[in-house]
């Protein structure tokens, strides 16, 4: 990860990270770094540093532990009744907390199918949706009834070190799958990472409450798996028509491969003037590949991206 400089008001405040996965943990090894003080929450005890949080037993911290928090990042995903973990289980004390920024990972699941045209903030949501997205939208809205300083970061497919094509093709487990004009919108994680900090080096009066994360060249996933092959000098996969493969997919997989849009952060890049470490999966993968090589797949999750 490359480094920052940690905006001010984090270096004086106390960030709690609800969800230590993925994304959670990698803002909270950078905030930890620069010297910013960090409680990080898991569903099972992890370092002794960090909390547990599971709305599936209701096992919570001691509220003291948390009274002082003054920024939120929740990065866990909301169930399907759209409530998330930490609004089921903290909901009554984090609205009596001296709160100066509340982040929410969502999705950018929620425009729906454009058919492969670029959304934006702006862009009117669906009448109707259904599934994980629905959820999301219901997540919104409720974070948005509690009257707190929110911003909404929505999200498209995340990839980084250990979490990418390449180890798709290290395993011989990768797919060649092709669906005639359908594009996917990434981010690298380090991404969401910089966009949040960047983010909060600005005045709270000029932060967005809505915010698109996305790199700057929507792919299709043919194309990416090409490029990661190219990178590690190894031969593709045999070639797949999505109609062949869909069968052999499970549910998060077809529920991506349904939708087909691009997705602008023009609002992120031109007016809040975030320069992306990686503009597009080229850049990104060629970085994962460095850092993968220095040190391992981080450890945080290793799971390959979906697309």
């Amino acid at each position: 990860m490359a480094a920052v400089n940690l905006p001010s008001e984090l270096a004086r405040g106390r960030l709690l990270i609800v969800g230590g996965g993925y994304c959670g943990s990698r803002l909270a090894r950078q905030v930890r770094a620069d010297g910013g003080t960090v409680q990080l929450t898991h569903r099972q005890p992890r370092d002794t540093d960090d909390l547990v949080l599971d709305d599936s037993t209701g096992q919570r911290p001691d509220p003291a532990r948390l009274a002082a928090t003054t920024h939120l990042l929740v990065t866990a995903a909301p169930a399907a009744d759209g409530l998330d973990p930490a609004l089921r289980l903290l909901e009554t004390e984090l609205v009596r907390w001296p709160l100066r920024w509340v982040g929410v990972l969502s999705s950018t699941g929620v425009y729906g199918d454009s058919g492969g045209a670029w959304v934006d903030e702006d862009t009117p949501l669906p009448a109707a949706s259904a599934g994980r997205s629905a959820s999301r939208r219901r997540c919104e809205d409720h974070w948005r009834s509690l009257g707190v300083p929110l911003q909404i970061l929505r999200l498209p497919g995340i990839y980084g070190p250990g979490r990418n094509p390449l180890a798709g093709l290290r395993r011989g487990e990768a797919r060649l799958v092709h669906k005639p004009g359908q594009v996917f919108s990434r981010v690298h994680v380090d991404d969401i990472v910089g966009a949040i900090l960047h983010n909060l080096e600005r005045p709270a009066a000029h932060r967005p409450p809505l915010l698109n994360v996305a790199d700057r060249r929507p792919a299709p996933s043919s194309e990416v798996l090409g490029f990661a092959a190219h990178l590690l000098g190894v031969p593709l996969p045999s070639f797949q028509w999505y109609a062949e493969a869909e069968a052999g997919m499970g549910p998060m997989a077809r529920s991506f491969w349904q939708d087909n849009r691009r997705v602008s952060s023009r609002r992120l890049t031109d007016d809040l003037g975030y320069r992306l470490r990686y503009p597009t999966f080229r850049e990104g993968l060629r970085g994962c590949l460095r850092e993968e090589e220095r040190q391992g797949p981080d450890p945080a999750d290793r799971r390959p991206a979906d697309h």
